[in-house]
């Protein structure tokens, strides 16, 4: 027998932006639902964000190893994939982590269902049974999916997502990842450090496709040297599985490619099927939730994190989030501005991005100078020695004279993002940052570099 219910806010889905969401509407007093057909707390704790560092770590551990061996004599690090399973699964255990998430939103006053919400009405939602009728509006933080290619064959065999990445007991003794993105290259490095062999096979010209060119060219070459295969321009035509491993025959390509595992890599999607979006008047058609600056996609609907197109990290739905509960709660701020939108990928180096890449910035007709530097010419990159491969390299607008992105590649590229972040998104004048003091001798001294290379 269905009821009816009456809430506030009805936030559907808890990943990391509905949980924020969720927690400050309910501590700000507001009567607040919380509906989740998973874990509390989204992907980003559970299979991962949180995980795929832990396993970064170790292996970056393993090659920084070998890399004293050379320089200090004979030290040894012998791989061990339970202890970093182990690890994974000892400190980021599901149950207990989605139980410590769902006690602190019951503790601000919210209120957790479990199950799967559809859009029904206007602010209204429709998990099994119960309808809940939200008086403010519905926040959308459904995330998205692993968006699964259609290759004759694939959708039959045992092939893996991240999430079976992250939760494997057993290092296979070989694996083809379809995908040169970000999840497909930082998984490809750590699994091939744990003594895996690994293929990568992206469909464009070069991996990291979405980033400079310098940026692929870097990752395929630090992959190539922890033994990785990298195909580029390689793309799947047949998949099979005899129940020992995956056979992937590629287009132009009689050989094919054999391995014990298949890990998919192709990037994520939304799946408006279940949400029944068309219910909120949505397009269920489309590829994301359209929003405009303060997150509302409609009368008393709000979308934020990966179901906005925006980009899927986690910061990116955080910042929605914090902008969506402002005004809901009848205080706007800014809108939302994505000019300065970081991203990094975790290999070894990290490839850390900003803002706008050189081919972007000229398609649209902008006038720009572009500065390079490689990390191994700075005084910190020789010290750093072996794995000081990397680079910065910086996008201006010349007419206006402030940069409008940047690439910052390097043993510690991720953190040296941030300065070079603030300056994109606070527009600081490129002849202001040439007269800045430079910490000698660090990685972020590059940055000077760089800006003296501007042409």
């Amino acid at each position: 027998m269905s009821t009816s219910e009456q809430a506030d806010v009805v936030v559907l889905g808890l990943g990391p932006g509905g949980e924020y969401a969720a927690g400050t509407l309910a501590e700000a007093g507001l009567d607040v639902v919380g509906i989740e057909a998973e874990l509390v707390g989204g992907e980003c704790p559970y299979w991962g964000c949180v995980p795929s560092k832990m396993m970064i770590r170790a292996g970056n551990l393993l090659a920084e190893a070998e890399r004293v061996s050379f320089l200090a004599g004979d030290v040894r690090v012998a791989p061990d994939w339970s202890r970093v399973s182990g690890r994974i699964r000892g400190e980021a255990t599901d149950d207990w982590n989605d139980q410590a998430a769902a006690d602190r939103l019951a503790a601000k006053g919210g209120r957790l269902v479990r199950g799967r919400g559809r859009l029904t009405g206007p602010r209204q939602v429709t998990v099994g049974e119960r309808t809940f009728q939200a008086r403010r509006g519905v926040v959308l933080a459904t995330g998205t999916r692993p968006r699964v290619p259609p290759v004759p064959g694939l959708a039959e065999t045992p092939y893996w997502t991240n999430r079976d990445a992250m939760a494997t007991k057993e290092m296979p003794a070989s694996m083809l990842v379809i995908g040169g993105g970000a999840i497909g290259v930082e998984l490809a490095q750590v699994f091939a450090r744990f003594g895996c062999a690994v293929t990568v096979l992206e469909g464009q010209d070069r991996l990291l496709s979405q980033e400079e060119p310098e940026a692929g060219d870097l990752a395929a070459k630090v992959l190539r040297a922890d033994g990785v295969t990298v195909l580029t321009s390689a793309r799947a035509r047949l998949v099979s599985h005899d129940g020992s491993g995956f056979t992937v025959r590629l287009e132009g390509e009689e050989e094919p490619l054999r391995a014990e595992r298949l890990l998919v890599a192709t990037g994520r999607g939304v799946d408006f099927s279940e949400l029944a979006v068309d219910g909120a008047g949505l397009d269920r058609s489309a590829r994301s939730v359209r929003t405009d600056g303060q997150m509302r996609a409609g009368e008393g609907l709000w979308a934020v994190g990966d179901i906005t197109g925006r980009g899927a990290f986690t910061h990116v739905s955080m910042y929605q989030a914090q902008i969506a509960v402002k005004d809901i709660l009848g205080r706007p701020g800014p809108d939302a501005d994505y000019r300065a939108l970081p991203r990094v990928t975790f290999t070894d180096p990290e490839i850390a991005a900003v803002g706008l890449t050189e081919r972007q910035a000229r398609e649209q007709g902008l006038r720009v100078r572009t500065g390079l530097v490689p990390i191994a010419s700075s005084t910190r990159g020789w010290i750093h020695g072996r794995g000081n491969e990397g680079f910065i390299k910086l996008i201006e607008d010349a007419d206006r004279g402030v940069l409008i992105g940047a690439t910052s590649a390097g043993p510690a590229g991720g953190e040296v993002l941030y300065g070079l972040n603030v300056a994109v998104h606070a527009e600081v004048p490129v002849e202001r940052l040439q007269h800045m003091i430079y910490t000698y001798p660090t990685f972020h001294r590059a940055v000077e570099a760089a800006l003296g290379a501007l042409r």
